[in-house]
């Protein structure tokens, strides 16, 4: 199971994240979100170890936005969390890993997914909501039994350490990865080192024990 910490924007908070040695670490480039990175400065992001998959998050942007800020920051991948299309999606694939974000309810039509299998490198499943991620709600992960394909996909939506017990139960063959977020905060993008480093090393338990078993 992959760890991903996402909505950072304080340089020394992120170094406290990167010292954790998540596999991914998430930035968000929208505007409308309380973690917008607004004018962070370059080497904050692209100094992190490169043994970490460094995330840019998008809403609705254009492409050409998005290239800037993958040569800017040197993402290694972009997460796209709006209406983007498959044939957008694929634009970007061939130079970073790309991460479609999905919310989702008990009417999530998995089918949709269908369109995108071969455009992109990931899903991610978090809790449908007017808002574009962050909300801190989960949602029933019983409804991940719908989805049939083979592409990974990472959980998220109000993962905290008090459910963090009820992941190690979904054994969906696809399941790669965990997005920790805003039940991780001391405030929105400052991360709460001692909460994560509880987190991480439930995780790394359960690998340890999948590995055994």
């Amino acid at each position: 199971m992959k760890i991903k910490v996402c909505g950072l924007r304080d340089p020394n908070n992120i170094k406290a994240v990167e010292a954790l040695a998540p596999d991914y670490m998430g930035f968000i480039c929208y505007d409308g979100s309380p973690r917008f990175i607004g004018a962070m400065e370059d080497d904050e992001l692209v100094n992190i170890s490169t043994n970490i998959t460094k995330v840019g998050v998008f809403v609705n942007e254009d492409a050409d936005s998005i290239s800037k800020l993958i040569y800017k920051y040197k993402f290694d991948a972009i997460q796209l969390h709006g209406n983007e299309s498959p044939a957008f999606c694929d634009m970007f694939k061939h130079e970073v890993q790309v991460i479609k974000a999905f919310g989702v309810d008990e009417n999530f039509d998995f089918a949709i997914l269908d369109a995108y299998k071969n455009n992109v490198n990931y899903f991610l499943f978090d809790t449908k909501t007017p808002v574009h991620g962050g909300s801190g709600q989960t949602f029933d992960w019983g409804i991940l039994d719908k989805y049939k394909l083979k592409v990974p996909f990472f959980l998220s939506g109000g993962l905290s350490l008090d459910n963090l017990e009820e992941v190690k139960k979904i054994k969906h063959p696809a399941f790669y990865g965990v997005d920790l977020n805003s039940k991780f905060e001391l405030s929105p993008g400052l991360k709460d080192i001692d909460k994560l480093t509880q987190a991480f090393t439930t995780i790394n338990t359960f690998n340890s024990n999948e590995v055994r078993s």
